[in-house]
């Protein structure tokens, strides 16, 4: 292992902050934008585009990275990422905008699959533990200084900035990492699967655009969501069949058949996606319309739930570095998270600031002790020459999740809210708590209930998932976690097999 490791690490943390903050940043500013730009209409495409890019992208990005080299293409990303921002920041049209912010997608995807295989390639997971305190915070700085910064923007600066910010602390992490990041470039003569690569993007393109759209712009039952599960079934079904064939897969299928911890794993983290966009989404939305909380603040409102994060996630990982151990991890996680969820889903218009906090500090907790333990757990599960496969794998449905989350949420919340809503048209207020300071009393008390209990049938739902990743995280086999590294300065495939269950 590299004697210089955490700096390797923080230039690898700084790239992923940059594609963490992008998202977060733009959502914020997306008013100024369009007002600037106009296309209202089209501005679900400014996060579909981004989003449905990086998904497809991300397991090319670490096959790739497994085949030549992870410091080339994790760079190469970086680059991209960059081109994207600054063509994003140039934009003067809406079209345009979308356009360039696939291209930012192209390197997200890079950025999220290059950074957790870097970390698998750089730290055993016995050692791992020591450094997850870096990850969890690059998370709660992400999520939290991203709404904050993208307000400062919206407010102060020109909305063009949200793009431009990306270029300083984007060439910052280029530099560093061509600078720190001492893994020689390596090519392996393989035939790339074109064939995976093209059913797999298909699939997931299909899923990502059916979670986008469903519930919105057509109803779950059209023929044009129907169509797009059809697309995304019989892909899934040619691409398993193809990667079986394949001399070098796209997604080695024996990552989820080698030990059962890898797909038990990726389930947990699944489950930690829907809790943390869900949460991220509707939690703020119940803190400033029901509790009457400052929209100008919503990155503060998260505090209670992301402190915990860092903090918990520090200390479980200096306890798995010393004693091995770590299946209670995210037994607890899982556990907290259950718990936690389900006291949120008690919530309605008479529940103070104070109880939400101290919910949102149990799901935290919950969070800290699954998202990296689960990781973790994957990364142990797998041979280093399927690392950039396996973690792009993990990081695909972290991200598959969030984004079905918010579908399906967003739909459940609206079918709870409509009834409540009858007696004014029906309509849905679009914003938030000035919406509910303009209505009369009477019309405002329903308008209150129903957001309270749309949020209570996204909880609930939520919690019943975490429960299912509870029974996940008992059914984990704890096997000893490898020691053993790469040898400092080389990135030589590990042939040996996964550790497999006995």
């Amino acid at each position: 292992m590299p004697k210089n490791v955490r700096w390797v690490l923080l230039g690898v943390m700084l790239a992923m902050l940059l594609s963490m903050l992008d998202n977060m940043v733009v959502g914020t500013a997306m008013p100024t934008i369009v007002g600037d730009l106009g296309g209202l209409e089209h501005m679900s495409w400014v996060v579909t585009a981004y989003t449905l890019v990086t998904a497809v992208t991300t397991p090319i990005w670490g096959k790739f990275g497994d085949l030549f080299g992870r410091k080339p293409l994790y760079l190469a990303s970086i680059a991209v990422f960059i081109v994207g921002s600054a063509l994003c920041g140039a934009a003067q049209s809406m079209t345009g905008l979308i356009a360039f912010r696939a291209l930012q997608g192209v390197g997200a995807g890079g950025i999220g699959a290059g950074a957790f295989a870097l970390i698998a390639a750089l730290v055993p997971p016995r050692e791992r533990g020591r450094y997850q305190g870096m990850t969890a915070s690059v998370m709660a700085i992400g999520t939290i200084g991203g709404p904050l910064l993208g307000g400062f923007i919206a407010g102060h600066w020109d909305w063009r900035w949200a793009f431009y910010i990306n270029l300083p602390l984007g060439l910052l992490a280029l530099v560093w990492l061509w600078l720190k990041l001492h893994v020689p470039a390596r090519r392996i003569k393989a035939s790339i699967d074109w064939a995976g690569i093209a059913l797999l993007s298909v699939s997931i393109g299909a899923i990502v655009l059916a979670a986008t759209w469903a519930g919105t712009t057509y109803p779950w039952g059209s023929w044009q969501i129907l169509a797009l599960g059809a697309v995304a079934v019989s892909g899934l079904a040619l691409f398993i069949r193809t990667e079986k064939r394949a001399g070098e897969p796209l997604v080695p299928l024996s990552v989820f058949t080698g030990h059962r911890n890898f797909p038990l794993a990726v389930a947990m983290i699944l489950a930690a996606g829907v809790v943390m966009f869900g949460t991220g989404l509707y939690l703020p939305l119940f803190q400033q319309t029901v509790q009457g909380a400052s929209a100008a603040n919503s990155g503060l409102l998260m505090l209670p739930m992301m402190i915990p994060v860092v903090i918990v996630s520090t200390l479980a990982g200096k306890v798995m570095s010393a004693t091995g151990r770590y299946k209670i991890f995210p037994v607890l996680g899982t556990g907290f998270l259950t718990a936690g969820l389900a006291l949120l889903a008690t919530m309605d218009t008479g529940t103070s600031r104070l109880s939400t906090g101290l919910y949102m500090v149990l799901v935290g907790i919950g969070l800290g002790f699954t998202l990296q333990m689960a990781s973790t757990i994957a990364q142990n599960s797998v041979a280093m020459r399927d690392m950039g496969a396996a973690m792009s794998s993990v990081n695909l449905f972290r991200t598959l999740g969030g984004s079905l989350g918010i579908a399906v949420f967003g739909s459940m919340f609206t079918r709870a809210v409509q009834p409540h809503l009858s007696g004014m048209g029906g309509g849905i207020p679009t914003d938030g708590a000035s919406a509910a300071s303009r209505l009369p009393a009477g019309a405002k008390d329903a308008y209150l209930t129903a957001v309270a209990d749309g949020t209570h049938q996204i909880f609930l739902a939520a919690a019943i998932l975490c429960a299912l990743a509870f029974v996940a995280a008992l059914r984990v086999v704890e096997v000893p976690l490898k020691k053993a590294g790469p040898r400092p300065g080389s990135e030589q495939p590990d042939k040996s097999p996964a550790t497999t269950a006995s």
